[in-house]
């Protein structure tokens, strides 16, 4: 008989990231935000993604573009956009990656066991309401109940 085990060599499982999304969702609904939410693996592979009713569709690749960029460099894109800003070690950063670079809030890394094994990126409101839902999103998946 073959196992059945999920595999997790990507770093999380798809019942993980839809928990993540779930979480988001949550506290998007709660704010009154319509919301894109996407989740990425350790290898930075869609894993799963909800555009909420009535969210911009515009967002839906930025949300995306967040959760990568999180990935790519390990930080949130709030980090990164700090960083990233004229005169600071990083500017120019955005222009990399043909230009899929996000530099402003949205973005966070999942970390299991101090190792990033994927990231969410959340767009649809304002930059604090993008992090807010997104950290919402970050903190299920630290602490799954």
């Amino acid at each position: 008989m073959a196992d059945k085990t999920t595999p997790t060599a990507n770093g999380m499982t798809l019942d993980e990231a839809h928990h993540i999304i779930a979480a988001a969702r949550r506290k998007a609904l709660e704010i009154g935000v319509p919301m894109n939410i996407a989740v990425v693996d350790t290898g930075n592979n869609l894993t799963a993604f909800a555009r909420m009713d009535g969210a911009w569709l515009g967002s839906i690749d930025i949300a995306m573009s967040k959760a990568k960029t999180a990935r790519f460099f390990d930080m949130t894109t709030a980090d990164l956009g700090a960083a990233s800003q004229s005169g600071e070690s990083l500017f120019g950063i955005n222009t990399s990656n043909d230009g899929n670079i996000i530099i402003f809030g949205g973005g966070i890394p999942l970390v299991r066991g101090g190792v990033v094994v994927g990231a969410v990126g959340v767009s649809g409101g304002a930059v604090p309401q993008d992090i807010e839902v997104a950290e919402a999103g970050a903190e299920s998946f630290n602490n799954p109940q």
